[in-house]
């Protein structure tokens, strides 16, 4: 049968499946449960299949007053993590008919201009990493319904948080270098003003403090491999008992770390082990490969997603942190001497 070049209607599929035109709105937004049956639902869904119908959903929106548009405020993309927290992000949205529009915060973190004239008139919803914070206040974002990522449950400006279990993943850090015989630690920290730092770092050292003869030493550093290498430099050249490890905020910090070693004529792991933090790419492209916590950065970004669907929903989030696992390769072993 040769098909039409008009476009399908909604009044052709009702037509065609035998229901209300209201009823084919209701099953194709998705509204369709406790008001009609299952039976007419997929008979709907099966005629629009048939007659290639899709929504206009630029229509839909202007009656509706939403865009169906969900702003991802994220640092600056100097990783594939955010790209993987986007990937996941934006395929939970296209499930539910909804964009996602990236905003990297052009210096990393701080203020940003505003991509909208008017945020507020232009989304749904925001989701937003606190490491953007201040990008998400200087565009209102935070006057939109909002889901934080690594953000204070307790403090967070969102109606909704979402998080990786990044303090379990200090433990399992911690009680890995412990377990060797590790007990002098360089915590080389992310100089970055953010929640997510700080759990890292009150881990680490409740974590320490349990085991009696232990002792951290902190050095700062941007993220960046060139930071990361003058920290790591500098922290090893002072007077006092050199660490036998260093635990990095993240694989970037590691990489830089390991450039530092290698200009010290120290060798990884025999004389000092390194751990990171996120299992990048970049993790086994440096040599020894890096032992690190897996963080899944789309799982991250799906959950984020979800969370923003239900508050737009009126509904209750998924609760309870992401997990997140050690990946033990050939950057650690026990030291020369242990305690």
């Amino acid at each position: 049968m040769a098909r039409s070049n008009t476009r399908p209607t909604s009044r052709d599929v009702a037509h065609a499946a035998g229901v209300s035109q209201a009823a084919v709105s209701l099953v194709l937004g998705d509204k369709w449960r406790g008001r009609v049956s299952e039976t007419t639902a997929e008979r709907v869904r099966e005629a629009a299949r048939e007659l290639g119908y899709r929504p206009n959903l630029a229509a839909r929106n202007l009656r509706l007053g939403h865009t169906r548009t969900v702003l991802l405020v994220v640092p600056a993309l100097t990783t594939e993590f955010f790209a993987g927290v986007y990937t996941g992000a934006a395929r939970i949205a296209a499930r539910h008919g909804f964009g996602v529009v990236l905003y990297p915060s052009p210096e990393g973190i701080g203020p940003a201009r505003d991509p909208f004239a008017s945020a507020q008139a232009a989304l749904d919803g925001v989701i937003a990493s606190s490491m953007a914070a201040d990008a998400l206040t200087a565009i209102r974002g935070d006057q939109l319904p909002l889901v934080m990522l690594d953000s204070d449950p307790t403090g967070s400006l969102g109606a909704a948080t979402v998080n990786l279990d990044i303090a379990d993943g200090i433990r399992q850090v911690t009680d890995h270098l412990l377990g060797l015989g590790h007990r002098r630690i360089l915590h080389l920290a992310a100089d970055v003003p953010s929640w997510t730092f700080d759990i890292r770092a009150g881990e680490l050292a409740a974590r320490m403090a349990a085991v009696p003869g232990t002792e951290i030493r902190t050095a700062r550093a941007p993220i960046s491999i060139d930071g990361a290498r003058t920290a790591t430099e500098t922290a090893l050249t002072t007077p006092g008992p050199r660490p036998t490890a260093i635990v990095c905020d993240d694989d970037k910090l590691a990489a830089g770390a390991y450039k530092a070693l290698r200009r010290l004529g120290l060798r990884i792991p025999d004389d000092i082990s390194v751990t990171g933090l996120d299992d990048l790419a970049l993790a086994t492209a440096i040599d020894p490969e890096l032992t690190t916590v897996r963080l899944d950065a789309e799982t991250f970004g799906e959950r984020g997603m979800q969370a923003l669907l239900a508050v737009l929903d009126g509904r209750e989030p998924e609760s309870g942190d992401i997990p997140v696992e050690l990946v033990v390769r050939g950057s650690t072993a026990p030291p020369h001497t242990a305690g």
